[in-house]
């Protein structure tokens, strides 16, 4: 499917329809998840109207005589575009490494997939390619042989014990590389690079393929991380309630067919559903087990994450 074929153009008036946010029947939890897909459309809002219909172009080209902008006009686009200045100038560096500075200079995938979805929203091809191309360079998985495993990305590189640069750990963390394929789709589609969309296409192939398992009761869920870590008993999975993305995985059954994304929306929305109950507040614990029914990890009751709340 090339970019122009989307069911939907992404245009502003548009979005939230394509998203299908409004759901008439929804249950108390699902109502709350309502706002977790505000962000995206937002950011789909003001990207859309910055495409044209001019003819692909290379990728690693776009960052000559693009300026900053949001094609949504407002008195805070300039506020916008002065905070995304100051947080590429303090948090990316030259090679498009984004440091987390309150944790020994790490970094983490999805510090990397964030400043990919601001950079589309901004206009700034050029960061885009950047901290994209350092991603894929820096945080590429590797067996023992030194050879490509999938397209995920291991989730934390930083410097090692011996003093050297390098991946700390190898796991993935899919929420990082959904965060990643969805900015590559909205990078396709307002800077016309179908080499985007391709490669969005190749990771989404391997988030399905090693991000998701297909439950006894025959419901597909997202796992945080690798099967082994996380699906390492027989019918007990841990899971993550914040990494349900309803958004991205409309988007994705919108550019990838071949696979059910939306039976990923089903279940998460019916896993937030069974969770408002195992707390007196209605909000989902940060971690849970599902073996075969959701319930909290001991030792903690209803453990909850003021960081992972707000991300849902």
């Amino acid at each position: 499917m090339a970019i122009s074929a989307l069911r939907h153009p992404l245009l502003p008036c548009q979005c939230l329809t394509m998203l299908n946010l409004r759901r008439p029947h929804l249950r108390k939890s699902q109502k709350r998840l309502w706002f977790s897909v505000l962000p995206l459309a937002l950011v789909l809002a003001l990207v859309s109207p910055g495409c044209t219909q001019t003819a692909a172009c290379t990728c690693t080209e776009l960052g000559a005589n693009v300026s900053l902008s949001l094609p949504v006009q407002s008195i805070h686009n300039q506020t916008l575009v002065d905070s995304w200045k100051a947080y590429r100038s303090r948090f990316i560096q030259g090679d498009g490494r984004v440091i987390d500075r309150e944790a020994q200079d790490r970094t983490v995938s999805e510090g990397q997939a964030y400043a990919m979805l601001r950079a589309v929203a901004i206009n700034d091809p050029e960061t885009f390619q950047r901290t994209y191309a350092w991603a894929k360079n820096n945080l590429a998985r590797q067996d023992e042989n030194g050879q490509p495993t999938d397209l995920l990305w291991a989730w934390k590189w930083g410097q090692r014990t011996d003093g050297s640069w390098g991946i700390q750990d190898g796991n993935f963390a899919t929420d990082a590389d959904i965060d990643a394929a969805t900015a590559l789709i909205l990078a396709a589609q307002r800077w016309h690079c179908p080499q985007y969309l391709d490669e969005a296409r190749a990771l989404l192939a391997d988030i399905w393929e090693h991000g998701t398992v297909l439950l006894p009761d025959g419901r597909r869920q997202l796992l945080p991380g690798p099967a082994e870590a996380f699906f390492a008993e027989p019918n007990r999975l841990i899971l993550n309630p914040s990494y349900f993305a309803p958004a991205s995985l409309r988007l994705f059954a919108e550019v990838d067919p071949e696979r059910d994304w939306a039976s990923l929306i089903d279940s998460g929305y019916a896993m937030l559903d069974d969770l408002a109950g195992l707390s007196t507040t209605g909000l989902p614990p940060d971690w849970v087990a599902y073996d075969p029914h959701y319930q909290n990890l001991p030792p903690a009751r209803a453990r909850l994450s003021l960081a992972k709340s707000l991300q849902l």
